[in-house]
């Protein structure tokens, strides 16, 4: 009767050791990684991140209105908006931008 109850004692315990493990392993969450683009209609959105300063970033592009705006997502602060570009202006200011003439060519007699 001892090893009996011994066996049954070891499998219950087994069995306790077993399912505290399945408990662990299924609460805790998953890491997510997002990457890549995503297009929508008029819009363009796309992720990244800054290492030196654990910031993750969401570029989202505007295509209507040629704006890009970047948000900032820090476990700090939450997710605020880090910086608005208006793409517009910049390829104004790139095509009326002078160009520059490429040096003449030297000549060896």
């Amino acid at each position: 009767m001892d090893t009996k109850n011994f066996a049954i004692g070891v499998l219950s315990t087994t069995a306790v050791m077993l399912l505290v493990g399945l408990v662990v392993v299924h609460s805790r969450p998953e890491s997510v990684m997002a990457e890549g683009t995503i297009t929508a209609g008029d819009y363009m959105m796309t992720v990244g991140a800054i290492t030196r300063v654990d910031e993750d970033m969401l570029y989202v592009i505007d295509n209507s209105e040629q704006k890009l705006i970047a948000y900032r997502f820090t476990t700090a602060k939450g997710i605020e908006v880090a910086q608005g570009i208006d793409l517009a202006e910049i390829r104004e200011r790139a095509d009326t931008a002078p160009t520059k003439e490429p040096p003449p060519k030297k000549r060896y007699p």
